[in-house]
């Protein structure tokens, strides 16, 4: 196979375009000078903090806040909140206005400080057929119809990325994009409201991303925003991320909603979401179901990606060296396991890497990819060492998203999309070789 790179400047793209697509490798060239149209850019400045309130029609009784996420290879998580008592139940169908199939579930609530949250409803409902779209209703109430649409049962698959989302004009702005992108599942490397210990803020975000989350699944993993610890008043961590993201750790064997893994594309892609912010050492449990859970990974048909919070390659000065312990104990694991692409958050701006193992350039490891821009309230974060490391093949502070379009079980387009004036522009992208293709690698591990 026949690589093209393109090398237009230090902070541009290395862009390698495989042989087999003339289509794939004109866009490249294009692309390539449209980029250079863009050196003048200039980075944005910061934007208000949003308040969502509850919609003026809305009563106690009314779902606010609804999102979904994957719960087995069939099965969707509803997930809502009402001020007061309400049934947990789902009604839905595949007609609007429609709802044949029901499904009952719990509600659960929790106190911070003097805060007490609404009535947090939890329902799985299924089976239900891949590529379909649903419409739902939450609570049995008529006022307020949902509609959700499933993943494909096979590849091409396409995620949309996004860390550090928090509420702000640049975070409804990186919404808006990927609403347009027509993504079907959304993955977060941690840092979602920004709430702070803030619990308000909590249901503020929650408000502000339902057109989308109740429409495509989120699949999230925690930041060091989520931990919410205050000394002797609040000493449990997580407190209102448990309470809020449940996700389908125990169908992957964790023990532990901080981290797990999940399978889509009928087992053409593994994803696993880690726990930064969870014991990683090898006596801990996330170490230890790690190697089990890679363990099972079929690499020779698989995707497998890897979503962490602190990311472990990082030439920004910000957060320098905060995943060095975690890398120091896990990425042999990754590299053993022949992980295709890590994607990390907590730095506020974008970087990609080239396939790397301990600090080096290597053929057999994971592409490491920074996407921490969302829009978060704490700005963007512009200092980056200087000179650009070897293996730091772009690197930008601009807020924006990714969107890993996975087409067939050999090649993947990954591609970065800049907020430039409200505008997605794509400032970023290279094809992905899957490395269950590489022979070496293989014969390595």
């Amino acid at each position: 196979m026949h690589i093209y790179f393109f090398n237009i400047s230090e902070n541009t793209m290395r862009l390698s375009l495989p042989s087999f697509s003339s289509v794939a490798f004109i866009t490249g060239i294009i692309f390539a000078f449209l980029l250079q149209e863009s050196v003048s850019y200039e980075r944005p400045k910061a934007r208000e903090t949003l308040a969502i309130p509850l919609a003026d029609d809305a009563d106690e009784l009314t779902p606010q806040q609804v999102h979904i996420s994957l719960a087995g290879r069939d099965e969707m998580r509803v997930t809502w909140i009402t001020d007061d008592d309400a049934p947990s139940t789902v009604e839905y169908g595949t007609v609007s206005g429609e709802y044949p199939f029901s499904a009952s579930g719990s509600a659960s609530s929790y106190s911070y400080v003097m805060y007490n949250s609404g009535q947090i409803h939890d329902v799985v409902i299924g089976p239900l057929q891949p590529d379909t779209v649903y419409y739902y209703r939450c609570g049995s109430n008529p006022a307020r119809e949902f509609s959700f649409k499933t993943p494909p049962p096979v590849l091409p698959i396409k995620f949309a990325i996004v860390g550090d989302l928090g509420q702000t004009d640049w975070t409804n702005s990186t919404l808006t994009h990927m609403t347009d992108s027509n993504y079907d599942i959304l993955l977060l490397p941690g840092d979602l409201s920004y709430a702070d210990t803030n619990q308000p803020r909590w249901d503020s975000f929650g408000r502000l991303i339902e057109p989308l989350s109740s429409t495509r699944p989120w699949m999230v993993t925690q930041g060091n925003h989520e931990i919410e610890k205050i000394p002797i008043v609040e000493t449990k961590p997580f407190k209102a991320y448990n309470a809020r993201w449940r996700m389908p750790y125990d169908l992957s064997g964790s023990r532990s909603n901080l981290y797990y893994s999940f399978d889509v594309a009928n087992g053409s892609v593994h994803v696993i979401m880690l726990g930064s912010y969870a014991d990683f050492d090898s006596s801990s449990g996330q170490y230890k179901w790690l190697v089990e859970d890679l363990g099972k990974v079929d690499r020779r048909r698989m995707w497998t990606v890897v979503l962490i919070h602190a990311p472990w390659y990082n030439s920004n000065t910000a957060h320098q060296g905060e995943g060095e312990d975690m890398r120091a104990s896990l990425e042999e694991i990754l590299y053993g396991g022949r992980v295709d692409v890590v994607f990390a958050g907590h730095v506020h701006a974008y970087e990609r890497f080239t396939r790397v193992f301990n600090n080096d350039e290597d053929d057999c490891g994971p592409v490491h990819i920074t996407i921490g821009d969302g829009g978060n309230k704490e700005g963007l974060a512009s200092d980056y060492i200087d000179p650009q490391p070897k293996i730091s093949k772009f690197r930008e502070a601009s807020f924006g998203h990714g969107e890993l379009d996975i087409v067939n079980h050999s090649h993947a387009r990954w591609t970065w999309h800049r907020n430039d004036n409200d505008e997605p522009v794509i400032a970023d992208q290279a094809w992905l070789t899957s490395l269950s293709l590489n022979k070496a690698c293989n014969k390595k591990k």
